[in-house]
């Protein structure tokens, strides 16, 4: 063979492993939990996610599945349902993120994850968090910090939200009352 044939070939594979890994640094880049990373940091979390393919209808995990860790939607959609009739909550696009309560404990899914379509997730799981921890405990502290800044926000969303609810119950109530005085 020649050294030209046997140079193609592993540029080819050195390009292509360099291009995922471009690839999955720049979706990690755009993820919220990581946004207060230095670059050294960040390039360590880089080598230390899983990339997985999923088919469409593939599930990802099942509503009551002890939580390992999150997965960030590199390409593709997940749908995310409660399993009592197949009910979707959201469906989720590129560059949304997912399980991430799972990087705190181990509770059961509350829904599941079932691929949309085809798609390409980046997992970060509970062992690389409490690995990189150990390793890195500033990069760690971090990314839980980062963690605990967002699912705060989200409960505050969910509160609001169930305040509206229960508002609006409550004057549903009274006009079936008043309906039902007349």
């Amino acid at each position: 063979m020649s050294s030209k044939f046997i140079d193609s070939v592993w540029g080819n594979v050195f390009s292509k492993k360099e291009k995922n890994i471009r690839k999955v640094e720049t979706v990690l880049k755009n993820t919220p939990i990581f946004s207060t990373l230095n670059k050294k940091e960040f390039r360590n979390l880089v080598f230390i996610v899983h990339r997985r393919s999923y088919t469409k209808g593939e599930y990802i995990f099942l509503q009551g599945d002890p939580g390992l860790g999150m997965y960030i939607l590199e390409e593709g959609e997940v749908s995310i349902k409660l399993e009592e009739g197949e009910k979707e909550l959201v469906r989720l696009g590129e560059g949304a993120f997912f399980g991430e309560l799972a990087l705190l404990d181990e509770s059961p899914r509350s829904a599941s994850a079932v691929a949309a379509s085809e798609c390409q997730l980046i997992g970060f799981f509970r062992p690389d968090l409490f690995k990189l921890i150990e390793k890195n405990p500033q990069a760690g502290l971090k990314i839980v910090l980062k963690l605990a800044e967002i699912i705060g926000e989200r409960l505050r969303i969910s509160n609001q939200n169930f305040s509206k609810a229960q508002s609006e119950i409550a004057r549903l109530k009274e006009e079936i009352k008043n309906l039902s005085s007349k």
